[in-house]
């Protein structure tokens, strides 16, 4: 089992930037690939970046050229750098981390890929 904690949420105005951050514990050599995925009130659930075990990233086009995804096996730590901030991307974020070898190009394709997800962290950006 892995267990996921997801930290760095929090306020920022339209423009800024914030970081969020998740720590895996567990059982950490099961994990391949790995994503952030947001949900807006009424909305479902979308992904947002994701990382497979070599490095390989997908992005929404969304957030395409404003969030980087990294990931740092040595820590058990992935991240979410987050510039240029929009109103549109309040949202609570949710890091997950999967057992399957997931092609880059589906990293965000469903949420089914996942086996485990942090309780989330609220991200409210104000205009």
């Amino acid at each position: 089992v892995v267990q996921l904690k997801e930290s760095g949420g929090g306020s920022a105005q339209s423009g800024g930037s914030l970081r969020l951050s998740c720590a895996a514990s567990g059982d950490i050599y099961s994990i391949s690939c790995m994503g952030w995925f947001r949900q807006a009130p009424g909305k479902e659930r979308e992904g947002v970046a994701g990382i497979d075990s070599d490095g390989r990233t997908n992005y929404a086009d969304s957030v395409k050229g404003r969030f980087t995804i990294s990931r740092d096996k040595a820590k058990n730590t992935l991240s979410l750098q987050m510039n240029s901030l929009k109103p549109e991307d309040t949202a609570i974020y949710y890091c997950a981390a999967s057992r399957i070898i997931i092609p880059a190009s589906l990293l965000l394709h469903t949420t089914g890929l996942y086996n485990y997800w942090g309780q989330g962290t609220q991200v409210t950006v104000s205009s």
